[in-house]
């Protein structure tokens, strides 16, 4: 999953979305320098993505890019998967999303201190581009995208793959929305151990 799917995932506790937000750029054992919450919280992230890499619903939407995008397909069906979540934002939370986005652009800027180089380097361009939003869109979803096969040196082809995204829309949606519906689940439960 990709930034606003973790960040959602965390509920309502900040420090725990921050972790989970975080999470990629803590490398190993480099968590336990953080802030308990937020430890837990990128704890929840890499339990998150093991139980994405190995769901068979994702690998079905994996395998329908695999020939052409080869292992950047489960990069660009995370991205995709966070189209799908953001443009359907209404079914997930109450909060509208351009309320939710800008309420966690706040969080970070207020928490600054906690987070990452990495993140501090890309977080000024994620906040005027407004990423999270951003997601709802095809058109924006392709500019991520493209942007990402620029800092692979085009050679992922991930720009393309808003092609797929439109040819097999329904299909795509359809496997985010029952894969969803599991993560939920298991993110609640993994999220109420952590926090005991």
């Amino acid at each position: 999953m990709n930034y606003l799917a973790h960040i959602y995932l965390s509920g309502e506790n900040d420090m725990l979305k921050i972790g989970n937000f975080i999470a990629d750029s803590v490398k190993g054992k480099q968590y336990l320098d953080y802030p308990e919450t937020v430890q837990k919280g990128i704890t929840l992230h890499r339990n998150i993505d093991e139980f994405t890499d190995a769901h068979p619903i994702v690998h079905q939407s994996v395998r329908r890019l695999f020939e052409k995008y080869s292992h950047y397909s489960t990069v660009i069906v995370d991205i995709l998967y966070d189209h799908f979540l953001a443009a359907n934002w209404q079914d997930f939370h109450n909060t509208k999303l351009e309320n939710y986005s800008s309420d966690f652009y706040k969080l970070i800027q207020n928490n600054i201190e906690v987070l990452p180089k990495r993140v501090k380097n890309f977080m000024p361009y994620m906040i005027e581009h407004d990423w999270l939003v951003t997601y709802s869109t095809i058109d924006g979803i392709g500019l991520i995208l493209s942007q990402m096969n620029k800092r692979t040196k085009f050679r992922s082809k991930m720009g393309e793959s808003v092609h797929e995204l439109r040819e097999f829309y329904e299909e795509f949606k359809d496997e985010f929305y029952r894969f969803f519906a599991e993560l939920e689940v298991f993110a609640e439960k993994r999220k109420k151990e952590l926090l005991q």
